[in-house]
This record gives C-alpha cells, sequence and structure tokens, in this order.
C-alpha cells in the first residue's frame, strides 16, 4: 500500500535513543505512513536500532543523505525520497509529539500547503528550552503571524507537514540548520498558499544540553523572515529571489547543526 504520509526524522548518533521515539510514533499513528530516518553517514550510531525496528515494522526504514551533511540537507533529501503526498519533519529526540502527526497530515489534505504545529496559540505552550531562543521565537511568530498574514504563529517550529508536491515545486533553498520551516512558510505567503495551524505542547530534549548557536543560524531565519513580507509572487519570480544559498562544505558533521531550533 503506497503510504499517505511520509514522516522524515534527521538524526545524528542518536543510538539506542531513538527506539523510544519511533515505538511512540508508530503507536499513534494511524494513518498509512512511512517513516525515513535520515542520516549522514553509514556509521551513524541509530541505523542498527532503526534496522532492529524496521525488521518487524515494513513502515520504517533508515536512508542515507546523499545531498551534504547536516539537517537542513537530510530534510531536503528526506522529502525528495518520500512516496507519499504529505510529508511530516519532526525530530528525533521527542519534544514533538506524535499524536499530531495524523491531524497535521489531514489537513494538508484539505488543501492547505503547510501545516504547522504551534506552540504560541490557544492550546499551545512550550515547556523548557533556553530563555533567549523561546522569546526571539515567539516574537518572529507573533509579528510574522500579525504583520505578514502567514497563517501560523509558530512559523519557526520544524514540526510541519508539508504539501510533497509544493515543495519539489518551490524548491529548498536553506543548506544549514532548520530553516527549512520558516522558508517554506515564508513563500507559500508571497505565493499567496493556504497555511494552517493546530496547537502543541512543546517539550524540551529530555536528556542532555542544547547548543544551538544563535550567531551561527541567525542570518538564514532573518533571511526568510524578511521574505515573507512583500506581495505576491508568481512562481518564476519566486524562483528567481530564492536561490539556494552556498552550499556547507563537506566534512564530518557538525552534531550542533542537528540541535532543535523551534
Amino acid at each position: 500500500m503506497r503510504p499517505h504520509v511520509s514522516v522524515i526524522v534527521p538524526v545524528y548518533n542518536e543510538g539506542e535513543a531513538i527506539l523510544r521515539c519511533l515505538e511512540r510514533m508508530l503507536r499513534e499513528m494511524l494513518l498509512p505512513a512511512e517513516v525515513l530516518i535520515v542520516h549522514d553517514m553509514p556509521e551513524d550510531t541509530t541505523v542498527p536500532y532503526v534496522e532492529q525496528i524496521a525488521g518487524t515494522d515494513p513502515r520504517v526504514r533508515a536512508v542515507l543523505n546523499t545531498y551534504g551533511r547536516g539537517p537542513a540537507n537530510a530534510i531536503r533529501f528526506g522529502i525528495d525520497a518520500a512516496l507519499a503526498p504529505v510529508a511530516v519533519v519532526t525530530m528525533a529526540d521527542g519534544c514533538d509529539d506524535p499524536r499530531q502527526i495524523d491531524e497535521l497530515a489531514r489537513l494538508v489534505d484539505r488543501g492547505v500547503v503547510v501545516a504547522a504545529a504551534s506552540r504560541y496559540m490557544p492550546g499551545g505552550q512550550q515547556v523548557g528550552g533556553p530563555r533567549l531562543k523561546r522569546l526571539m521565537s515567539r516574537w518572529a511568530g507573533r509579528s510574522l503571524y500579525t504583520l505578514a498574514r502567514v497563517g501560523t504563529r509558530d512559523a519557526t517550529n520544524s514540526f510541519k507537514a508539508y504539501d510533497t508536491a509544493f515543495v519539489r515545486e518551490v524548491g529548498i533553498s536553506s543548506r544549514t540548520g532548520f530553516e527549512i520551516g520558516l522558508e517554506l512558510t515564508a513563500k507559500a505567503t508571497r505565493l499567496r498558499l493556504p497555511v494552517a495551524e493546530i496547537p502543541t505542547i512543546w517539550l524540551d530534549r529530555p536528556l542532555g544540553e542544547s547548543h544551538f548557536d544563535l550567531g551561527r543560524f541567525l542570518p538564514g531565519y532573518l533571511r526568510w523572515y524578511f521574505f515573507a513580507y512583500g506581495r505576491r509572487l508568481s512562481q518564476e519570480k519566486l524562483a528567481a529571489r530564492t536561490a539556494p544559498a552556498v552550499p556547507a562544505p563537506r566534512g564530518e558533521p557538525d552534531s550542533t547543526e542537528y540541535e532543535k531550533t523551534g
């Protein structure tokens, strides 16, 4: 059976911790689905555990990213490899609620091109995370919602569902970090395509400490933040305005790139 939703999970040496994430996800999803665990290198410690689950559940498969290392390239590769008309991007560390994957996918079924899980709409909540990052994310989300009319109060959250055909048509320019969620929301807004949201409760990573490098990733976020403002663009003008950024050099992946950004 062809899957109805492709779940894209970028990973970097998650090891045994991926088991709990996958078990919850597979238990909660009801729609026909495939789960693509996208890794940058064959020796990633996540792979043996993914293959263990894949041996008993055909929905799961480990996918080697060949577009270049880092989460942006992993997400790009995962969406291009997806078999379903809806792609949902979610994290491997338990911050996102897997019960909402089906709900986000159904919004895309109804005609939106981007469906966002929102921490900042009524009913949403963010638990934990660095204070400065929370404040900046909330301010960006609310200002974009009010002034640019992007359709969601949480444009920076990575937990989103996309119309796969839309993503392939507009392309993904980002090559570092997790600003892809903001990029695709901004592109949908400039094309005047529908974006919607549902409330979510986001939980900070249960283990470890976040090493999100604000200075490193801020330029990418600012690019798409400001791009969301402006007149309607045609597909041709959008393509001309959003050429891909220069790819990051290949080499050993930087684990800090895989810290969730929300």
